[in-house]
């Protein structure tokens, strides 16, 4: 007993010698004295908790008496192997929210979509004029320059989701009023306004087009599609606005990137399916029921967005003017240069780069393809673009987005010069294939670094500068390509505009050198 006790003693005289922090940690809890302890001897004096019962115990024991039985023993898992959590392509619709609205934005923009092959095709119809295809776009742009920054005011200060749903009653009346129009231009009479709108045209066309005397602005429908095109336009400038700031508040930070995706995705789906459909309810229908499907589609979208039940929505709350607040967002872009320089890249490359205007020029006078075939070409660059955003949902984020951006950007333009050059249908519809899939990583890039780099307060307006930039330069992009068809023709045009897109690249990769620098995009994009 006496040695048992012994050599207890020494061992825990050991393990608690002073400096320790188990000494410390003893002596603080035990106190001194305690019925049923050892005190040791050794000092400092501690008081250590053996219970004097077990040196009391036999000094053999039985060890199959401590042992259970195999069939008693409970089960005892295996250690679980924890591996990395793979990359999930569908992140963004694990949330319902966010489904909802993607659902009506697919509507939508095949809606929308639609309507501007039929307007185009329509438009050349009545006039014959590549002056005519370049004003509407212009028609479009105006609107999207003088109220893209009121827009994102108002969406930083006001629901969101409200816009949204007042712009698509606007958008659904402008469509439906073009839908009567159309139907009914032969007997819309010739009133005073209508008949110098078209004097006006012709004035305009005349300038641009003394080599082509085949134009006519003799139709009083006309000068009112240019209105409410106008209109349109007017109310889609509050609706975008409002919706490139509103669905990245469906979705938690991680699911930014993966969210941009999918919203290209969705754009590029109805860039398919609108055009292509467009082009056969032409073919085969007429103006007038295309138009109707737009007001449809608008309608859908307003009802599924009101389903949605919640956003995080953070509005501002400082008290400076408007006129400081849109500024705010103005400043916002021009500090922020790898927002800049995303931007210039995009704005000019689709400026200069864009061919998609020129379209029903090359479908009636050089390709010989009609209004289907129209619809297909129209259709191919969001085909080559939803293919590309798959692949780009399915593999892991980049890890080089910037020389990804730059590299894709120059086959844009490389593209562009060859479909230009192009006198062959199928390969006319595979070089606009690699137009939309080069455009489709531009547009994934951009979208991403300018929803991560933005606080939610301040997304309304940096949204509408980035659409002042990106929407119209589809619009202006459209207006140049017409213009310049008409002083020098439509192939001189299109291989102009792609040269054009590869001295941007050169030009915006030595201006802003830390754009070749730009990383993953994720959380820790700055």
């Amino acid at each position: 007993m006496e040695e048992k006790f012994e050599a207890v003693r020494k061992f825990l005289t050991r393990l608690f010698r002073p400096g320790r922090k188990q000494y410390s940690r003893l002596s603080r809890v035990l106190g001194r004295g305690a019925e049923g302890f050892a005190v040791l001897p050794a000092q400092p004096r501690i008081w250590c908790a053996l219970d004097l019962t077990l040196l009391s115990m036999p000094d053999s024991v039985d060890p199959s008496s401590l042992r259970s039985p195999d069939e008693q023993r409970p089960a005892v898992p295996l250690p679980i192997d924890r591996e990395p959590r793979g990359h999930d392509p569908y992140a963004a619709f694990r949330f319902g929210d966010f489904a909802l609205f993607t659902a009506g934005n697919l509507l939508s923009i095949t809606g929308r979509l639609m309507l501007a092959v039929a307007v185009e095709w329509e438009i050349y119809a009545r006039t014959h004029s590549a002056t005519a295809l370049g004003l509407v776009g212009l028609a479009i742009a105006v609107p999207v320059v003088t109220l893209s920054l009121p827009a994102g005011h108002l969406a930083d200060r006001v629901s969101r989701k409200r816009i949204i749903l007042v712009s698509q009653v606007f958008s659904a009346v402008t469509s439906l009023a073009l839908a009567l129009v159309s139907w009914r231009h032969l007997a819309i009479p010739q009133i005073t306004p209508l008949r110098e709108g078209n004097h006006v045209l012709a004035a305009i066309a005349g300038v641009f087009e003394r080599h082509h005397a085949m134009f006519h602005f003799d139709d009083a429908s006309v000068p009112l599609i240019y209105l409410l095109l106008f209109i349109g336009a007017s109310a889609r400038t509050f609706s975008w606005a409002a919706r490139s700031s509103f669905f990245p508040t469906l979705v938690p930070r991680d699911a930014f990137a993966n969210a941009v995706t999918w919203n290209n995705s969705v754009f590029q789906i109805g860039s398919v399916v609108g055009p292509a459909l467009s082009g056969f309810l032409v073919a085969y229908v007429g103006f007038p029921f295309v138009y109707l499907l737009d007001a449809l589609c608008s309608f859908s979208f307003f009802l599924l967005v009101l389903l949605i039940r919640r956003s995080t929505q953070k509005r501002e709350q400082s008290d400076a003017g408007t006129w400081k607040s849109l500024m705010a967002g103005l400043r916002f872009v021009f500090r922020r240069k790898v927002i800049l320089a995303t931007i210039t890249l995009d704005l000019f490359a689709v400026l200069l780069g864009g061919a998609t205007a020129l379209m029903p020029i090359f479908a009636d006078q050089i390709l010989h393809c009609g209004p289907v075939g129209l619809g297909w070409m129209r259709a191919m660059p969001a085909i080559g673009a939803f293919a590309m955003a798959l692949v780009i949902a399915h593999l892991p984020p980049m890890k080089r987005a910037g020389k990804t951006l730059l590299w894709c950007v120059t086959g844009f333009g490389l593209a562009t010069i060859l479909f230009g050059l192009s006198k062959a249908l199928w390969l006319s519809l595979g070089l606009l294939f690699l137009i939309g899939a080069f455009d489709s990583v531009s547009v994934i890039i951009r979208g991403s670094i300018v929803q991560l780099v933005t606080p939610d307060e301040m997304r309304g307006r940096v949204s509408s500068v980035n659409n002042i930039f990106i929407g119209t330069s589809n619009e202006f992009g459209a207006l140049e390509s017409g213009l310049t068809a008409a002083l020098f023709g439509p192939v001189i045009s299109v291989v102009a505009g792609g040269i054009g897109t590869i001295l941007v690249v050169l030009g915006v990769a030595s201006r802003w050198p830390e754009t070749r620098k730009i990383g993953a995009l994720d959380r820790t994009l700055r």
